[in-house]
Parts: C-alpha cells; sequence; structure tokens
C-alpha cells in the first residue's frame, strides 16, 4: 500500500493524477470547510518559507504571475516577500482583468498591500529568484505564444527558479513536456503528489521536489486511491533483513543466466556477477562454446556451461530456481533457439535486451516472467516508437502488461514497475545520469533475477523482488556516482552493490546515503 501522508520528513510514497488532487482540494473545500483562499494562502506561506531556506540570502525576487490558482499562490508569495522588506516584482501574463476565484482575492491582497504588477515583456535584468507561477496542472496543450516565450526567457536567464505545484509546460499526468517547460532548481507540490513530477521528463524539468499537505486532514485521503506509488532505496531496503545464522546457499536459489553470443560475453558476465553480488546462492551461465572457458576466468565463483544446442539446457534448467535471459543474446539462430527453450521451461523468467526484441517479434503471454525493456524496446513490445513511449510512460508500462502479462519494469529516469492491474504502478526515484551507460542493465538484470530467487527466503512477490531491485541497483548506481556522474561504468554499480545490499543487515544504513 501507498501512504498517502509521510510519517517522516520525506516524501509521500503516495502519488496522484490531477483530477484527482483537484478531488482532494474539492474535498477539504466542500467537506471539512477550509476556504479555497485559505488553502492558497498556506500553499503561498510554504513556498515562500521554502524560498528563504533554499536561499537564506535572497533580496530579489521576479514572480511569473499567469491566470489561474498557480497565479494566485504567486501574488500571496509576493506579497510574503514584500511585507518581509524584500523587492518582489510580479509580472503578469495574459490580462490581469480576467484573474478570478480564490486568485482573484489573493491578486486584490497583493495591491492592497501596496503591490504593483507589470506586464511581462522581459525579465528583469537581475532577476534575483524566479518564481515560476504561471501554469499548473491543468495544462493539457502544447504551450505557445508569449507564454511560450516567457518560459524561453527563463530558461535563458540562467537564474534559479523555484516552480509553483509543478514546472509550466510539463504535463503533470504523464511528465512529458508540452512544447516547453520551465527547467526549475527546485519545485514544490501542494496537497498530493503530481504522479509525472518523477518520471519522464519530470526529473529534469522539476530540480529537488518539495511537498506540503497544506494541513488538509488526513481523512481526506481516504476519498483517492493513489494513480501510482513513489519507492526508494531507504525503505525498500528494510526486506534485506540478516540472514540467518544457519542458512546454507540453497537457501538463497540458483539463478540461470542465459546469453553472450560471440562478441557479447560481457553481458552474460554482468548479469552473472550482479546475481551473484546481489545474494544469489549459485549462479550458472549458459553461454555460447566460443567463449565458455573464458567467461570465469577473473570470476572462479561462477559456473559456466558451453550450450551449442538448446538441448543442452534441459538439465541446467532443472536445477535453476530463476532463469534470465537477453544479455548477449543475439537474435541469431544460436539465440533464437535458446529464448524459446527457456520461454517454454515453466521456470520463473527475468526477460532483457534481446530477449524481449524476439517477443516482439512472436509476442506471448506469461504470468510469471519479470520484463525489463528500456523505452525502444518497450516501443518494440507495443509497435509504436519511442516518442510515444516517452509521451506517457505510464499508460506504456500499463499497456505491456496486459498484453504480456506478469510484471513489467519500464528502465530510464523513473524507472517504472507494474505488476497485476490492481496495483498501482511503482515509480523509483532513486538513481542518476550516470547509469545511462553500457551494461547497466545488464546489472539490472542479474539483481532482479537474484532477488526472485531469494524472494521466499525474503518473503517477497515477483512485483516486491522487482521493486527491490530496481531500487537497489538505483541506490548502488548513486553510491558509484559519489566520484562523479560523467565516466560510470556498469561495473562500479557492481562494486557498489555489496556495500550498498548490506548496510540495513549491518545495522549501519542511514537514510539519505544510498
Amino acid at each position: 500500500m501507498c501512504r498517502s501522508i509521510p510519517d517522516t520528513p520525506t516524501l509521500p510514497q503516495a502519488l496522484y493524477r490531477a483530477d484527482q488532487v483537484r478531488a482532494l482540494d474539492r474535498t477539504a473545500i466542500e467537506v471539512h470547510g477550509i476556504p479555497g483562499i485559505e488553502l492558497m494562502n498556506r500553499a503561498g506561506s510554504a513556498a515562500y518559507a521554502l524560498l528563504r531556506t533554499r536561499w537564506p540570502q535572497l533580496k530579489r525576487l521576479t514572480v511569473l504571475a499567469g491566470l489561474g490558482n498557480n497565479g494566485g499562490d504567486g501574488y500571496v508569495i509576493a506579497r510574503l516577500a514584500r511585507a518581509d522588506g524584500m523587492t518582489a516584482t510580479v509580472l503578469q501574463l495574459g490580462d490581469s482583468d480576467r484573474v478570478g476565484g480564490d486568485a482573484a482575492l489573493a491578486l486584490a491582497a497583493y495591491r492592497e498591500a501596496g503591490g504593483p504588477i507589470e506586464p511581462f515583456d522581459a525579465l528583469p535584468a537581475q532577476p534575483g529568484v524566479i518564481v515560476d507561477a504561471l501554469f499548473g496542472t491543468g495544462l493539457d496543450r502544447p504551450v505557445t505564444g508569449p507564454w511560450a516565450a516567457a518560459i524561453a526567457a527563463v530558461n535563458a536567464s540562467g537564474a534559479p527558479v523555484l516552480a509553483i505545484d509543478i514546472p509550466s509546460g510539463l504535463q503533470s499526468d504523464t511528465g512529458a513536456v508540452l512544447g516547453i517547460a520551465v527547467r526549475a532548481a527546485a519545485t514544490i507540490s501542494f496537497i498530493g503528489l503530481k504522479q509525472g513530477l518523477f518520471t519522464g521528463a519530470g526529473p529534469d524539468q522539476c530540480g529537488a521536489v518539495h511537498f506540503s499537505d497544506l494541513g488538509v486532514p488526513a481523512t481526506v485521503y481516504a476519498t483517492q486511491t493513489p494513480s501510482a506509488c513513489r519507492i526508494d532505496w531507504s525503505p525498500e531496503s528494510a526486506s534485506l533483513q540478516p540472514r540467518r545464522r544457519t542458512a546454507n546457499k540453497g537457501d538463497f536459489g540458483h539463478v540461470l543466466i542465459i546469453g553472450g553470443a560471440p562478441g557479447m560475453s560481457g553481458a552474460a558476465r554482468l548479469a552473472a556477477e550482479a546475481a551473484l553480488r546481489a545474494g544469489a546462492g549459485l549462479v550458472t551461465v549458459a553461454t555460447h562454446p566460443d567463449h565458455a572457458a573464458l567467461l570465469n576466468l577473473t570470476r572462479p565463483e561462477l559456473m559456466v556451461s558451453p550450450v551449442a544446442d538448446p538441448a543442452a539446457l534441459d538439465a541446467l534448467v532443472a536445477r535453476a530456481t530463476v532463469i534470465a535471459i537477453g544479455p548477449g543474446l543475439g537474435r541469431a539462430d544460436w539465440g533464437r533457439r535458446l529464448w524459446e527453450r527457456a520461454r517454454l521451461s515453466g521456470k520463473p523468467l527475468v526477460v532483457d535486451a534481446d530477449a524481449l526484441n524476439l517477443l516482439a517479434e512472436s509476442p506471448a503471454t506469461n504470468p510469471d516472467w519479470v520484463l525489463t525493456p528500456h523505452p525502444g524496446e518497450a516501443g518494440r513490445l507495443l509497435g509504436c516508437g519511442t516518442a510515444a513511449v516517452g509521451a506517457d510512460r505510464f499508460q506504456a508500462v500499463r499497456e505491456i502488461q496486459r498484453r504480456y502479462g506478469g510484471v513489467v519494469v519500464l528502465k530510464g529516469a523513473g524507472t517504472l514497475i507494474q505488476g497485476e492491474p490492481q496495483h498501482p504502478p511503482a515509480v523509483c526515484t532513486d538513481g542518476n545520469p550516470g547509469m545511462a551507460t553500457a551494461g547497466a542493465g545488464d546489472v539490472l538484470t542479474g539483481v532482479i533475477a537474484a532477488l526472485l530467487a531469494q524472494s521466499r527466503a525474503l518473503g517477497l512477490d515477483a512485483r516486491q523482488a522487482a521493486g527491490l531491485g530496481v531500487c537497489l541497483h538505483a541506490a548502488a548506481g548513486d553510491r558509484a556516482a559519489r566520484d562523479g556522474e560523467r565516466g560510470l561504468i556498469a561495473g562500479d554499480i557492481l562494486a557498489a552493490l555489496r556495500p550498498v545490499a548490506n548496510r540495513v543487515a549491518a545495522g549501519l544504513y542511514e537514510v539519505g546515503e544510498g
């Protein structure tokens, strides 16, 4: 279950669509009697407090105000800043006479306090911090005209930006950019976190995400089921408790990695070592005879079997707890025949890389596999382009799961994990762009396979094991990135898996350490 209200100073787990947050807002107003202008004043106060905390030396700010409630929040911020002795400039997009509802009340209060409003023409030469209060979550079409020009000016200014509720131009349900979007240093979201903040282009546009529930009663959240669930390593790591002192390797499963066509043995090797580092008791690699004798020279803990014919897989499959197939598999006859044998094996599968491409050529369903596509592979599975996947990653992961069954891990910024349709997708908010490197996906395949092999010992189902694997992989990537994101390689993630996975078990893990 996703928790709707945070019980720690961190962000809530629960994510919502824009229409759900509007419904929460209405419930707070209509059922609990909190006036809309009071919620707006609370939002402005929370945003202003964040401004003072994040930029403590701030003396000047520029508010870009739109015509809706997002602009109303901006008027509140400007009024509070002026009352605090700060220089605050409000630049209005659109005719201020068209401002209505609670935003009109906030505008009147700002004007009564002596606050001037100027139509937007250009940003000041020294804008200070820019407050983006142009568009809220209702935006559903590309930004054009003077609105697009204003956003372009903000992005070109080099000034830090605080986005109110969501960066203007970002679609709140999908994380797609609607033509152009503000690139913020920080975003403060109110009442409910919007799911588009954390996947697609969201992480690029939002900067650091902050949250305020505006004092809305906890009972309000019972009226909406979250549309998605945010996960990260800190809470997920609790699943990796210390092992029993009497444990043996058989308790932690036997992973069979199938892959490594000629010239591509490295992918299978990365996946296999990752499975060991993530705690699998035994790992066997079934690979092409051309290089089988060389594959474990520097990692003798791996068992390696040359496989020229699919029939040679049968004995290996019989001993396996989980099969991971795809890293370096290729799409030549050798890989195709191994894929068909593995697909019909009856064992739980982790399907990646060329095995996904072969699945796209001949679609099938299986409730007992985990599919791990990147956006290009997801497009092939769906028969569409990568851009279509990126336009709505939530819809893409749901549709892949509907067509193919099992659990789907849609990789990328804000990796999504979708199990059965009755469960909301999970969004991993750990990880960094340094992980966009060759072999990182092979490492993830091995990690997920290892945790599936241990799922009985850990008390996890396949969806939970996949989510734990994504978070462990991301946290290892974050640890590896301490030395810098540029130049990070898959081997660095491998090296970080063991210390990250054992922080909780050793009683040493600290929240935020990654």
